[in-house]
């Protein structure tokens, strides 16, 4: 464990914390947006907010797939399971996600259906193996980390000819929905986010697509990206380089973590994906709406494998519950703290919203970590 140790190491932490506030300008602010999940935990687990100078604002953004999964994707799996009767595969924090009617995929297994938590799309496609009889249906979700095991299985299924196996694919992007925020962080944006002056970029998804796929928008928006690990001190170095970038006026895309990440990125996890999917036209998340060329679908020649078109799913959007203010956080636009129904209806064993699935939503990081502090700052008030 001495190599993560160097990682979290508390006096260098405070020491990064302490350059970080020599290099923050008075009077001038600092907002960024860290967009992924993994580094919202970290960001709340490890306190990081408390050693950063005052005018620099975290500022949680869409990273997590599970939050960003819109309730009408979630109701579709539901019916794949309770009116389609298949063996549903999921991964284990979407049986929690709120649907419509107060459903989910764990109450629908409550129900009869028969919904299995997997751990990875292989778990899928060895359960179609094992159960020749049934149709199982993989409901894959996740951003470009997670698309290449799926992109595999579908391979796989392909030349087994296996005909009890489809994917509802549910694959998002991490560059367009970043483009799409900063696009809405301008003046009369139909559906308005955050100012942001620069992002966090994430690090399981830069070492599939590589640092490059940032460049586009960063050279339309200039707004800085540095890619940066999950460990605690990964975070606060990416947070000083952005300080030091804004403050020279520069917009680049900087590498953090390059003990895993390079500008190309990870070429034949790349091809599989491209060989197997195809960009859907437009695809809703979870309060940023409708994005175009957002998301991933099965290409015509594994049609048969597309659960979509298997049963014929008809996709419905569906409003958000209103007591939560889920997409107003994935926006940036608000904090855990400003719903009204955190912490007390709204937890992680039961959550009205998505933000309070996943560890990596900002409401279930918080709830977890940060509203302890925030306790103590009300007493010491």
């Amino acid at each position: 464990m001495k190599y993560i140790d160097e990682f979290r190491d508390g006096a260098t932490a405070r020491a990064l914390g302490a350059a970080i506030a020599r290099a923050a300008q008075s009077g001038r602010s600092y907002r960024i947006m860290e967009f992924c999940g993994g580094h919202t935990h970290a960001i709340s687990r490890y306190g990081i907010a408390d050693l950063l100078p005052a005018n620099l604002r975290l500022i949680h953004g869409p990273g997590c797939p599970v939050c960003v999964l819109p309730i009408g994707r979630v109701d579709s799996a539901i019916e794949l399971a309770l009116q389609h009767g298949v063996i549903l595969c999921a991964y284990g924090d979407c049986l929690r996600v709120p649907a419509s009617a107060q459903m989910s995929l764990q109450k629908a297994k409550a129900r009869g259906a028969d919904v299995r938590m997997v751990h990875s799309a292989a778990d899928a496609l060895k359960t179609a193996l094992d159960n020749p009889q049934r149709q199982v249906v993989f409901f894959a979700i996740g951003f470009e980390t997670t698309t290449p095991p799926t992109a595999v299985v579908i391979e796989q299924a392909s030349r087994l000819a296996l005909a009890n196996f489809t994917v509802f694919c549910n694959h998002v992007l991490t560059p367009p929905a970043i483009a799409h925020l900063l696009a809405a962080s301008e003046p009369g944006a139909a559906l308005p986010t955050v100012e942001l002056d620069a992002f966090i970029g994430p690090a399981h998804v830069s070492t599939v697509i590589g640092s490059q796929a940032y460049e586009p928008f960063v050279a339309r928006y200039r707004k800085p990206v540095v890619i940066a690990g999950f460990e605690p001190l990964d975070v606060m170095q990416a947070i000083l380089m952005l300080v030091r970038q804004l403050n020279d006026g520069r917009a680049e895309v900087e590498n953090q973590y390059t003990r895993a990440v390079t500008r190309s990125g990870n070429l034949k996890a790349q091809r599989i994906v491209a060989e197997v999917f195809e960009l859907r036209s437009r695809f809703e998340w979870r309060g940023l709406g409708e994005l175009p060329a957002s998301a991933l679908r099965i290409r015509e020649r594994y049609a048969a494998f597309d659960a979509e078109q298997r049963f014929g799913l008809l996709y419905r959007p569906v409003a958000d519950n209103r007591a939560c203010e889920c997409g107003a956080i994935l926006r940036g636009l608000k904090q855990p703290l400003d719903c009204k129904v955190f912490g007390t209806a709204c937890t992680p064993e039961n959550p009205l919203g998505s933000c309070m699935v996943s560890s990596e939503g900002a409401c279930a990081a918080h709830y977890s970590y940060g509203r302890y502090r925030d306790f103590a700052a009300q007493e010491s008030a």
